[in-house]
């Protein structure tokens, strides 16, 4: 399976009158669009390629069912009042699109070098983001949604899976929930995590579904948290960045790992 052969699987099974794909050939990402709204949903076919060779026809029936799913939230009108624990922050990379196809302002705020925070609606099978016309509509400001959003992800469960390479241990946040990379926002449980740490701490967020937490105690595990973010990354629904952060008195700094050069 290729992504020209992935593309014509999804138009196909999602061929619908009112909808229209547009294929981006430099990008290697497909749109699906209302053709009256013209809203509608990204993805990028490399990824759903990778993510096939592991789940085979899986993985489409997935794809098919965010794409549906999300073109028909779409076209419903959303409130945020009395919603208010549905509101979430998403991690996004810093090329994420800061306004809608419409050009309305997406609601975010900068939170490293190779990532941004925006927030959302949870709609139950996906969410819709924030917008400033529709805090504008709400008569909400930012910070109310800030806050309430940081409350929600702090209230998440947090179940961890452990792996260790190397003498070097990994922990993997990976609960499928739409916002796994959202819990690197919870300040409070990284100050906690970083007591047990015994090496120096790094974290990763490769796509939405996943927060990667390592505790490095050597070269190598430099060299194997880069491959497996790589991994991740490549694989992801939602990819967000392939590199790393050193966690240090609270703060993200991105790592560059080159073999064994590592510079920040």
């Amino acid at each position: 399976m290729d992504t020209k052969k992935m593309r014509a699987r999804l138009e196909e099974r999602l061929t619908r009158p009112e909808w229209k794909f547009t294929f981006d050939k430099e990008k290697d990402t497909l749109r699906v669009e209302n053709r009256e709204t013209e809203k509608g949903v990204t993805v990028s076919l490399p990824g759903i390629v990778a993510k096939w060779h592991e789940e085979k026809d899986k993985s489409i029936d997935e794809v098919i069912y965010y794409i549906e799913e999300s073109l028909t939230n779409m076209s419903a009108n959303h409130e945020l009042t009395g919603k208010e624990k549905n509101i979430y922050p998403v991690i996004r990379s810093t090329s994420f699109p800061t306004e809608t196809n419409e050009g309305k302002t997406l609601v975010y705020d900068d939170h490293t070098a190779e990532t941004r925070i925006y927030y959302a609606i949870d709609l139950g099978t996906t969410y819709r983001l924030i917008d400033e016309e529709l805090l504008e509509k709400e008569k909400w400001n930012k910070e109310r949604v800030k806050e309430v959003a940081r409350f929600n992800v702090r209230s998440l469960d947090i179940k961890v899976k452990e792996d260790t390479v190397a003498g070097n241990t990994f922990y993997f946040i990976n609960s499928n929930d739409g916002y796994d990379a959202s819990r690197i926002l919870n300040d409070t449980y990284l100050q906690k995590f970083s007591e047990k740490i015994t090496g120096k701490m790094a974290v990763a967020v490769p796509h939405q579904d996943v927060l990667i937490i390592a505790d490095i105690q050597n070269d190598t595990g430099y060299d194997v948290l880069a491959q497996m973010t790589m991994s991740f990354f490549a694989s992801g629904r939602v990819p967000i960045t392939a590199l790393s952060f050193l966690y240090e008195d609270n703060q993200l700094e991105p790592i560059f790992i080159l073999g064994k050069n590592r510079t920040k």
